[in-house]
């Protein structure tokens, strides 16, 4: 695990390459699937997150189109010291898990399935897949019943 870290001027210096580094070197990091964290070289505090959330708010303000709209911001910070914030960090994680996996399902389906079966009817089938699971996923992470479309 590389680690990174944070000097009192908001320098960034990787210790395992022996040079400083800029916030986007840290995006490359995180796009590359590399393990690091950043301390303060003073307190040794952990600061991985603040960095984290700082490329997100770097991302969020350069992007035209946002992942996180008002209304997710919204939501997010009223689950902020309510009884439900560790079950939404446990949700939000295993959505985006299970995101990312169905979306490497179906690349891989398209690369490997391409003219046998139809795009179209693959997408329908995994985007089915996804509603059980929310649907499931919301049952057991918020005690919710599963809407129907008979309600």
């Amino acid at each position: 695990m590389r680690t990174l870290k944070k000097y009192p001027n908001r320098r960034l210096y990787d210790t395992s390459q022996s040079c400083y580094v800029t916030i986007d070197n840290v995006r490359d990091l995180v796009l590359g699937h590399e393990r690091f964290r950043v301390v303060d070289s003073k307190s040794g505090e952990d600061l991985t997150r603040s960095i984290l959330l700082q490329i997100i708010m770097e991302q969020e303000n350069d992007s035209g189109e946002h992942v996180l709209t008002n209304e997710v911001l919204q939501h997010l910070i009223r689950f902020y010291g309510s009884g439900m914030q560790t079950n939404m960090a446990h949700f939000l994680e295993q959505s985006i898990s299970f995101f990312l996996n169905q979306q490497e399902a179906m690349q891989d389906q398209v690369r490997t399935v391409m003219g046998a079966n139809s795009p179209i009817g693959m997408f329908q089938k995994m985007t089915e897949d996804n509603m059980k699971l929310w649907e499931s996923m919301s049952q057991t992470m918020l005690g919710r019943k599963p809407s129907t479309k008979d309600e």
